[in-house]
């Protein structure tokens, strides 16, 4: 028997917790191999569960594009593609011999992959490189006005994760997404990043949200967008005593502060700091990321 019970009820446990401590959706993705678990959780976004069975991934897997691969980038897509391998099905049927003539030890990987046959371990303890929040929006938006308190809600969710794990960023990164499309399928919107790099590393939420602006009105999108996110990289496990004196009280005055409001969190969630107005923070989709190393899918 599994020793927290069924994955569904898990997983439906998991997102529960989610909603009610932090007021976010959250998507999960079940399988019997990693790879496919995270496809399905790409497929449950922004606010679902998707479960795909043992017996189901076969059928799950064959009409999906090739570019779903672990590990298959645009470059590997157009060549795979232009030896006519368009869905992961294709490639989950072609002969080994062929695969590895065209493809080499690498074909013979990814076709292993498109079979369902994922050895790959699942590493949740891998040590974080970046940490980011991003809304999608339901409507596109071009006033930087209606942009500045989302960067401050995000900027003061990342900022409440560095303090969690006792880490600080040195680079605050600005993302965004167009609302015009430049080519075919889902990643035909542009996705521009900015980003600045930090005199003293931080993980203060009001900091990052300061620089993430700066960063919109110097340099931010000059049309409608789709995506905004802000994100942090460059973590240092830096103490306060290793930082300069140069202001010290002030950073002493926001270190209480943030204290404060992480205890108040902790004990009744994000609600109880206060939410943005409903219209202004009506969302498709809100993702909470923590990069843990160079995954080819990350």
């Amino acid at each position: 028997a599994r020793l927290m019970g069924p994955p569904q009820k898990v997983g439906e446990a998991l997102r529960s917790r989610i909603r009610n401590v932090l007021s976010l959706p959250v998507s999960v993705g079940i399988a019997p191999v990693k790879m496919v678990a995270k496809i399905a959780s790409a497929g449950a976004k922004p606010d679902g569960l998707l479960e795909i069975r043992a017996g189901e991934v076969e059928g799950f897997l064959k009409p999906l594009p090739v570019s779903r691969i672990w590990g298959v980038g645009p470059v590997a897509k157009e060549k795979l593609e232009a030896l006519g391998f368009e869905t992961i099905g294709d490639v989950a049927k072609a002969d080994d011999g062929t695969l590895r003539d065209l493809l080499g030890d690498w074909g013979i990987e990814i076709a292993r992959l498109a079979r369902g046959d994922d050895v790959r371990e699942v590493e949740p303890y891998r040590e974080a490189v970046s940490y980011s929040e991003e809304h999608t929006f339901s409507k596109d938006i071009s006033d930087y006005r209606e942009l500045e308190p989302l960067i401050r809600e995000h900027a003061e969710s990342v900022a409440r994760r560095l303090r969690h794990d006792q880490v600080r960023a040195h680079t605050v990164v600005l993302k965004f997404k167009s609302a015009r499309r430049t080519g075919p399928g889902v990643r035909g919107y542009p996705v521009f990043t900015r980003r600045v790099t930090l005199p003293q590393p931080t993980d203060d939420g009001h900091e990052i949200a300061k620089q993430a602006t700066e960063l919109l009105y110097r340099s931010g999108p000059k049309e409608a967008i789709r995506l905004l996110g802000v994100g942090c990289t460059g973590l240092t496990a830096e103490s306060v005593d290793q930082l300069p004196l140069f202001g010290a009280e002030k950073k002493a005055r926001r270190e209480t502060l943030n204290q404060t409001l992480d205890e108040i969190t902790r004990r009744y969630g994000r609600k109880a700091i206060g939410e943005l107005p409903r219209t202004t923070r009506e969302q498709v989709g809100l993702s909470m990321q923590i990069k843990r190393g160079d995954d080819p899918e990350e």
